[in-house]
């Protein structure tokens, strides 16, 4: 109950704030290394008090993500020799990351996109691009299409939705994610035919 309140209280002040985006790109590069909160519950009634600034919202936030994105997977990349295994035992089981790392060999830019949309921490598909190496190239490829389609997708409930918004989003959220990540992996499936 305290943390809703902190983050209520916390979004009032970023709404009357002149450094408004500054905020919401740094909010989103934490909750991408640190996932503290779910970034829709400062995002959404931020673009609803704030309209005018509905996109560069979006866009200010795909890219706090982005950077957070780089930075994780900068630590897979150079730590993960050193400190990979403790992650493991902290956050996963070894099966888990097996799976994941077999994942991001061989299907990596689905797999990211996968993740970004899906409600499963994205620090997951950071740290295995990194650890296996994956094409940072493609990585952030897969990370911008993934981020923005969340991002925009706010967006753009909001700008038909207005007020209704937040209520449409905490009513259909995770059917609107299903549906998305259905999407992503018909795309995957589909591509794997085709290659």
């Amino acid at each position: 109950m305290a943390l809703g309140k902190k983050v209520k209280d916390k979004t009032k002040k970023l709404i009357d704030s002149k450094h408004m985006l500054k905020g919401i790109t740094l909010a989103s590069f934490l909750e991408s290394i640190i996932v503290p909160i779910p970034l829709e519950a400062v995002m959404v009634p931020l673009m609803q008090a704030r309209r005018e600034s509905l996109w560069k919202i979006a866009l200010m936030a795909t890219i706090g993500c982005v950077i957070g994105a780089i930075f994780g997977y900068a630590l897979g990349y150079y730590l993960f020799d050193m400190i990979g295994q403790w992650l493991i035992d902290t956050f996963f089981s070894q099966d888990q990351f097996e799976n994941v790392k077999q994942n991001m060999q061989s299907q990596g830019f689905w797999f990211v996109m996968t993740l970004g949309i899906a409600p499963i921490p994205f620090q997951v598909a950071m740290l295995a691009a990194g650890a296996t190496k994956f094409s940072l190239p493609l990585f952030l490829l897969a990370t911008v299409i993934a981020r923005a389609i969340r991002y925009f997708g706010l967006a753009i409930v909001v700008y038909y939705a207005g007020d209704k918004a937040e209520q449409l989003i905490k009513r259909y959220k995770m059917k609107a994610v299903i549906v998305i990540t259905l999407v992503v992996l018909l795309l995957w499936w589909l591509s794997n035919l085709i290659a």
